[in-house]
């Protein structure tokens, strides 16, 4: 039984590996169904990471402390 288990272990990096070669590289070496469906997917994963990084906002302004240094400066001259 514990050999099963061990199996189980080795094939989820192995399967993962995979995973990213075909979206990563699969259209550029596999043949034509399997190049769209790699290509589709990258580009299908590209556009949600896109969607989700422009609607992520900060709770803060990071530059403000500069910026308030900055106009502190410039006041002091």
């Amino acid at each position: 039984m514990p050999a099963k288990v061990m199996l189980h272990k080795s094939t989820i990096p192995i399967v993962l590996l995979l995973g990213l070669i075909f979206i990563g590289f699969g259209d550029k070496f596999l043949p034509q169904p399997l190049s769209v469906a790699s290509y589709r997917t990258r580009t299908t994963i590209n556009q949600w990471m896109m969607a989700t990084v422009r609607l992520w906002q900060p709770k803060t302004n990071p530059h403000a402390r500069t910026e308030r240094a900055i106009e502190r400066e410039e006041k002091g001259k």
